[in-house]
């Protein structure tokens, strides 16, 4: 049963926080559009008279795509450590956007993602046993043998 309790905490973990990242990327690249997000307030609005224009745009750019392609890895458990790590960079990313737009700001944009996201680090990856990582691991074992 503690088996089974640890995989699914790793389970739950891994999936709420790439069905977060994935559904927000999929919001700003397919649902909007990269052209409308870069054009939002938050990024044109605020950044334009502090930073330069190509870095509003590869930031953008880079957060969006990251947060879909990196929350669908998680969701499928593939390649997750890398996952975490660009994911990782993206709440680093944002965490500054977000000071540098507003000096005191809501930290539950990227608060309860952060912790999930170290909670995913930290837990041992053999807990991780529903992923395809997982899968990939033991079928390499087996053609090794």
């Amino acid at each position: 049963m503690i088996d089974l309790n640890k995989t699914v905490a790793v389970l739950t973990l891994r999936l709420i926080l790439g069905f977060i990242f994935f559904m927000q990327g999929f919001g700003k690249v397919v649902t909007w559009g990269m052209e409308k997000v870069f054009q939002a307030d938050f990024f044109q609005g605020t950044f334009e008279d502090l930073l330069p224009a190509p870095i509003i745009w590869i930031t953008a750019y880079y957060t969006s795509y990251v947060e879909l392609i990196g929350g669908l890895l998680l969701v499928l458990g593939f390649k997750t450590n890398y996952a975490l790590y660009a994911l990782a960079s993206v709440l680093v990313v944002v965490t500054f956007g977000h000071g540098l737009a507003e000096p005191i700001w809501d930290l539950s944009h990227v608060m309860y993602r952060t912790i999930l996201l170290v909670a995913l680090l930290l837990l041992p990856r053999e807990w991780d046993r529903f992923s395809l990582d997982n899968i990939i691991k033991k079928k390499s074992a087996v053609n090794n043998s």
